[in-house]
């Protein structure tokens, strides 16, 4: 089935994005460093150029003792304070306290302005907080995730706007904090009504129509030692020959799920649902036995797949691992020769490893294949490059769990970038996407909400 061919005001609304201005905009946005928590001057920024394209703004500080009450909250930052900001365009701005429902459908657009830290900045070519454009890219920290996709979802606002378009429903702008850490910004907008008949966040997909994301839960593992001297090791236990095989088991699960039959989405993926062990720490000092090690890391979680059964299963992989070594050294018999490295299999069953789940939780998501949502994304796509999208599953986790799980709003990620330029040194975003992507949205909007007579 072909697109739906373009009309006059269709023309005009494409026409009407300013791929000039919207590269400047988002230089100016780069230049605000909102990694590490600070997020609030971006914020500000952002709600500025929101009233400047002539949205109905609300910004307001985020009750962070509520949000952490909530059953879906996570966070890894500790924020002493959050700025929230939303803009709308037509409606009646029920969730801004308007007295009615707006005449037609609304549209969410979702992206966030906090970004990684830039890390090692001898790995960089350009600087991270000043954008540098150059073949047709624009660098810098959060051009791809995700300062590049908001300002697309903004840009195509605004060309509604500027082409004189008044919608039968409305459009709402979500910029959130604290995606990258757990999405409390996210949760903080659905909670005080800013939600939709459907929403698009703005993720990096490399304009891949994604109605499907897995699920992303942190863990951290604590393998209890027992510290000594470096030259009396053997009286010590060492945590880290407890790890080799606790890790190789997390190798071993990450397999066994991996091998399981897989969403339709995901289906072409050689490792869609990773387990990361992304941090190990374990002892303070050179000459002594560690007295613990941590590990830290992710594991990845299928759309269609029960979380609480995934953490069960990662739980029983740890728990399974310790039993076998604990039945491994009871057979050892009797340290023979001072320092053998042996340990008393009471010792490993009275200091068991410990399983806490910390910090970002994404839960997978997933919107039906015969949402309209999807079919207007598609035909907006198709109708401003000529081709079908792509359409696949997201193999991280992001905000639409939120929007689709908490607030009841069918959710699709579709946005400009590489999530592999994400959290890398010259991390970029390709300009050509950037203009893709807001005249897409713009027409998907413009389609979906209607256009009032």
């Amino acid at each position: 089935m072909s697109a739906p061919p373009l009309t006059d005001l269709e023309r005009r609304v494409l026409d009407a994005v300013d791929t000039a201005a919207l590269v400047e905009a988002l230089a100016d946005l780069i230049a605000l460093d909102t990694s590490g928590g600070a997020e609030t001057p971006g914020q500000e920024h952002v709600a500025e150029f929101m009233s400047e394209i002539g949205l109905d703004v609300d910004r307001w500080q985020l009750d962070l003792d509520a949000l952490r009450r909530d059953p879906s909250y996570s966070e890894e930052l500790d924020r002493a304070e959050a700025l929230g900001v939303v803009g709308q365009l037509g409606g009646e701005r029920t969730a801004m306290g308007g007295d009615g429902p707006a005449a037609g459908p609304t549209l969410v657009l979702n992206g966030h302005i906090d970004v990684v830290p830039a890390g090692d900045l001898a790995r960089w070519s350009v600087s991270p907080f000043r954008a540098t454009v150059r073949d047709g890219r624009v660098y810098g920290r959060g051009a791809a995730d995700m300062k590049g996709g908001l300002l697309s979802g903004l840009f195509a606002v605004r060309a509604l706007r500027d082409a004189g378009v008044k919608l039968a429903g409305s459009v709402i702008v979500h910029s959130v904090v604290g995606e990258e850490d757990g999405g409390l910004g996210t949760l903080a907008a659905v909670r005080r009504g800013y939600t939709g008949d459907a929403a698009i966040v703005l993720e990096p997909t490399q304009l891949v129509l994604a109605p499907a994301q897995a699920g992303a839960f942190n863990f951290r593992v604590t393998v209890p030692g027992k510290a000594a001297h470096g030259a009396l090791r053997a009286e010590g236990v060492d945590p880290i020959d407890r790890f080799i095989p606790l890790y190789r088991a997390l190798q071993d699960l990450e397999r066994r799920r991996n091998q399981r039959p897989r969403h339709p989405l995901f289906a072409d993926m050689a490792l869609p649902y990773a387990l990361c062990a992304g941090t190990v720490r374990a002892g303070a000092w050179a000459s002594t036995v560690a007295e613990s090690l941590v590990l830290e890391g992710r594991l990845g979680v299928a759309p269609d797949e029960d979380p609480d059964a995934a953490r069960r299963e990662l739980e029983a992989a740890v728990r399974d691992a310790a039993r076998s070594a604990i039945t491994e050294t009871a057979g050892e018999g009797a340290v023979e020769a001072a320092g053998e490295d042996v340990v008393d299999p009471a010792w490993l069953r009275d200091h068991p490893p410990v399983v806490e789940w910390w910090g970002g939780q994404f839960a997978p998501a997933a919107t039906d294949a015969g949402h309209p949502v999807i079919g207007a994304v598609r035909d907006a796509f198709a109708a401003v490059t000529g081709t079908p999208p792509v359409v696949h599953g997201m193999p991280y986790g992001a905000d639409m769990r939120l929007l689709a799980n908490e607030g009841r709003t069918p959710t699709v990620l579709f946005g400009p970038g590489d999530v592999r330029r994400a959290h890398a040194p010259d991390e970029y975003v390709e300009i050509r996407e950037l203009e893709v992507a807001t005249k897409a949205v713009a027409l998907t909007a413009m389609r979906f909400c209607g256009v009032a007579d």
